[in-house]
């Protein structure tokens, strides 16, 4: 195999043209723009199903209609078990009882706080005061007196018994110089003789507890004293730090207890608000009940209508379903792109085709166009429609509008590709009378798929070269 060098091709190229250029004579034409919309047909009034309950973050459902169902006035749309939250009730109701008792109490307890306290203040004053004086005496005066009378009565034991000793000295005396009978004399020796055992006895008893009180009593007396004086100084100063540290904890012991109990009457306010929300639900009018949510101009199912059966739950705050009057009358609500919907006018009208029924004629205007996009970048667009009396598409229907956005019945229109860009503009390729060829300043309009409207620069019969 012979290899042959690219280059004995490249002449050949070159020569050839790149594309073939034809011309094209203007003449005045009809010049259409045409938009077509994919539509739903939906209620200008509706009633949204949901539940706007505070407490209760889904519900029960215990019966519902299937979805599409036509309905009488006053029929039962959808039912909730409310067998929870009646229980809820119950045990709430309860609950706020035993929470008033509660705060009564409370209010009672620290009531009787703030009145005992100057009482026990003052009892706790006197108690250290009556304790100071009792140590202050004891040491000035008791102590002295109760060493001095321990004393004395051990004087007085003492002096009684060299009396009795003195007494029997002289008894035993006088017997001897006396006649009287030995056995007088014995019995009365003998009795004082007892009077000095006694009187011994006594005094050594004594002599016991002199020693015990300046030992150990007045001793014991003085710390117990000192030890009362020194408690009871401690407890008042205890009591009028903790006393009113109690009443500050009780008060807000209270406080707590107050808003605890506002807040548990608050959510039983709520919840009982919630189960009045789940009472049956009826249809106002005679019309229909559509599973899911109609609103901003889309009918929207999502998963959530899979639990839209018995014993399944919705979730609150949220449309679960919609009831539409059969009086409401049925709009047409479309979504565009920002081209299509900036080309239409406000007063733009067009036909509307049904699915199945296209032979009908559905004479369709433009209503409102949003002046800002939603979130998914497409604006909405509201259309209003003549049905026919046969004919009246149920809620949720599609259609197919086609609407004329713009029209000119005479018209210059050129190929797109025939006007180049220039800094000034835009240009043509123009042929001259002598035959020759060259660029020609236009000004464009709008645009009608792979045409464009000439608004100025060109004229019928005039020949333009189009790739």
């Amino acid at each position: 195999m012979r290899l042959i060098p690219s280059s004995v091709f490249l002449l050949p190229i070159l020569a050839s043209p790149v594309c073939l250029a034809a011309e094209l004579t203007l003449e005045s034409k009809p010049f259409v723009i045409e938009r077509s919309l994919g539509t739903t047909a939906l209620p200008a009034t509706a009633t949204s199903l949901r539940v706007e309950a505070e407490t209760l973050a889904a519900l029960e459902l215990k019966t519902i209609l299937p979805h599409g169902s036509r309905v009488k006035a006053g029929e039962v749309l959808v039912e909730f078990d409310t067998e929870s939250i009646d229980r809820r009730l119950d045990d709430g109701k309860r609950a706020l009882e035993s929470a008033t008792l509660s705060l009564g109490q409370a209010e009672v307890e620290l009531k009787s706080l703030k009145e005992s306290l100057p009482l026990k203040l003052d009892a706790s004053k006197h108690a250290a005061r009556n304790a100071a004086e009792d140590l202050a005496y004891f040491n000035t005066i008791s102590r002295k007196l109760k060493e001095q009378a321990a004393g004395e009565s051990l004087k007085r034991y003492q002096h009684a018994l060299e009396g009795e000793r003195e007494e029997l000295r002289q008894l035993e005396k006088m017997y001897k110089a006396d006649d009287l009978t030995e056995e007088t004399e014995e019995i009365i020796l003998k009795r004082q003789r007892d009077s000095v055992s006694a009187a011994e006895f006594a005094l050594k008893s004594s002599e016991q507890n002199h020693k015990r009180t300046l030992e150990t009593d007045i001793p014991r007396e003085s710390e117990e004293l000192i030890s009362a004086a020194k408690g009871s100084a401690l407890s008042l100063a205890k009591a009028e730090t903790e006393l009113p540290r109690q009443i500050s904890l009780k008060e807000i012991e209270v406080a707590a207890t107050t808003i605890a109990f506002e807040r548990q009457k608050d959510d039983f306010a709520k919840l009982t608000a919630d189960r009045k929300l789940m009472n049956p639900v009826k249809a106002s009018s005679d019309g229909w009940f559509y599973h899911g949510a109609i609103e901003d101009g889309r009918w929207t199912t999502g998963e959530a209508v899979k639990t839209l059966v018995p014993s399944g739950q919705v979730a609150a705050k949220k449309t679960f379903a919609t009831f539409i009057p059969a009086s409401a009358p049925l709009a047409l609500v479309a979504f565009a792109d920002e081209a299509t919907a900036t080309s239409l006018p406000a007063d733009c009208a067009g036909i509307a085709i049904a699915p199945g029924r296209e032979e009908l004629v559905i004479p369709t205007k433009v209503v409102k166009i949003s002046p800002t996009p939603g979130t998914d970048g497409r604006f909405r667009i509201d259309l209003s429609a003549t049905w026919p009396a046969n004919a009246a598409p149920v809620p949720g229907a599609n259609a197919q509008v086609r609407l004329i956005s713009y029209e000119n019945p005479t018209a210059l229109a050129i190929p797109a590709a025939a006007l180049r860009a220039t800094k000034d503009g835009w240009s043509v390729t123009l042929k001259l009378a002598d035959g020759k060829t060259g660029p020609h300043a236009v000004k464009r309009g709008r645009v009608s798929g792979e045409l464009v409207e000439i608004l100025s620069g060109l004229e019928a019969g005039q020949v333009i070269i189009t790739p």
